[in-house]
């Protein structure tokens, strides 16, 4: 992608929002905001009229999501939205396209592959991975197929290690106490920590557990940390 795009980032947590502003500031590209939460977004792009909208969510599937886009794609209709989420349910890549999206790219996405989907989504193609396309269509037509499991879906998202530092979270244990049971530097444990929260999409420890124990994730991390049950 030349230089010069000009492109907002819109996020419900500022920090990841101002993050990839700056990755993006640093590969030449102009970015007129970056800002929180996402249900603003529409007024500034009005407002802005950004050629690119990278607009992220940790939950594409929840209902109303994707109603500034919706929005963005009525007034704006020049400016292509890229949506930026988790491994994405066939609901929710589904809801960013019905909605008026140009593109969905997962949260850990290399900073080319984000680039890669802005100039897609500029020149008016899909800015999907295929196979995030193949996982979507895989379920919407395996009948037989179970239902979504969130929790599963998170849990993919974490390495062994972030699945036990979870855990801790959700049991109250701070960064000492996290660095002390799993024998690493406190800014070893604080990092993982960091990277945890991010994954997840979600602002705070508090967020994080309660995410956890919404989803059925933290049954599933505890399963990791202890390893599985002996056959018997």
């Amino acid at each position: 992608m030349g230089v010069g795009v000009r492109l907002m980032v819109v996020d419900d947590h500022r920090l990841l929002a101002e993050a990839l502003a700056s990755a993006l500031k640093l590969r030449g590209h102009r970015v007129l905001a970056a800002a929180a939460p996402t249900s603003g977004a529409a007024d500034l792009v009005v407002g802005r009229a950004p050629d690119v909208c990278l607009f992220g969510t940790a939950s594409p599937a929840a209902p109303g999501t994707f109603d500034p886009v919706v929005r963005i794609r009525r007034e704006r209709p020049q400016t292509a939205v890229v949506v930026l989420g988790p491994v994405p349910s066939p609901r929710g890549i589904a809801a960013a396209f019905a909605a008026g999206a140009a593109g969905y790219v997962r949260h850990d996405e290399r900073i080319e592959g984000v680039e890669r989907a802005m100039a897609k989504a500029r020149s008016g193609e899909a800015a999907v991975a295929p196979q995030l396309l193949q996982g979507a269509f895989a379920e919407l037509l395996d009948p037989a197929a179970q239902p979504d499991d969130e929790g599963r879906r998170l849990l993919r998202l974490l390495t062994p290690r972030e699945a036990e530092v979870l855990v801790r979270v959700a049991e109250g244990e701070d960064t000492r106490l996290i660095a002390a049971g799993m024998r690493i530097a406190p800014s070893t444990a604080r990092t993982h920590v960091q990277r945890v929260l991010m994954k997840l999409g979600v602002g705070s420890r508090l967020e994080a557990a309660a995410l956890a124990a919404r989803t059925g994730l933290l049954d599933r991390a505890a399963v990791v940390r202890r390893g599985p049950e002996p056959a018997g």
